[in-house]
């Protein structure tokens, strides 16, 4: 009975009456991070190269900050939609010569830097093309030779002054590496 009067009465009060416990939902937007998209120390290509540890360890080899009143979930999409979903690429080499081959992690970090949270390992194998000459062929265009990043909604959103990283470990060096490149997807709410 009270429903059909709110049903009744809600045209002639000009409006809506909300569903009960309804909250408003963020929407994200998606994006994707490059090289110069890191902090300070972390934005050129010499720099990422550069932080590569020893062969069988864990560095971070690139970093970036969440701005005030954004949080950021790595990936985005849906792999219930394929071509609606991030994809990924990434290549560190030796122009020329030779791949430099390795895990890529890609991590969150809170804000206190107390807690650390994997989100994807992936051999970089995967992540690039097979022509070692240059960051621009090493680079995939097409959708089906990259790696899928749907976003990553079962981890927590990356908020504030956190960090999402990429984490680097090393399994066999390139001569001298002297080129590095990626694109990586995310989704950012603000």
């Amino acid at each position: 009975m009270i429903n059909q009067m709110l049903k009744t009465l809600t045209p002639m009060l000009g409006g809506t009456i909300p569903a009960k416990n309804t909250v408003p939902t963020a929407q994200g937007f998606r994006t994707d991070v490059l090289i110069p998209d890191g902090d300070a120390a972390f934005d050129t290509a010499a720099e990422v190269f550069a932080l590569i540890g020893a062969a069988g360890v864990w560095t971070n080899i690139w970093e970036m900050t969440i701005p005030a009143q954004q949080a950021v979930h790595w990936g985005y999409g849906s792999p219930a939609t394929p071509q609606n979903q991030g994809y990924m690429w990434f290549a560190m080499l030796d122009s020329g010569t030779n791949w430099s081959v390795g895990v890529v992690r890609l991590a969150q970090i809170n804000a206190r830097r107390t807690r650390t949270e994997i989100v994807a390992e992936i051999a970089d194998s995967a992540l690039h093309s097979t022509t070692v000459t240059t960051i621009a062929t090493a680079a995939l265009l097409n959708k089906n030779e990259m790696y899928a990043l749907p976003e990553k909604v079962e981890k927590p959103l990356v908020g504030e002054d956190s960090l999402i990283v990429i984490q680097y470990r090393l399994i066999t060096a390139a001569t001298a590496v002297d080129a590095a490149g990626f694109k990586i997807p995310i989704t950012v709410y603000q």
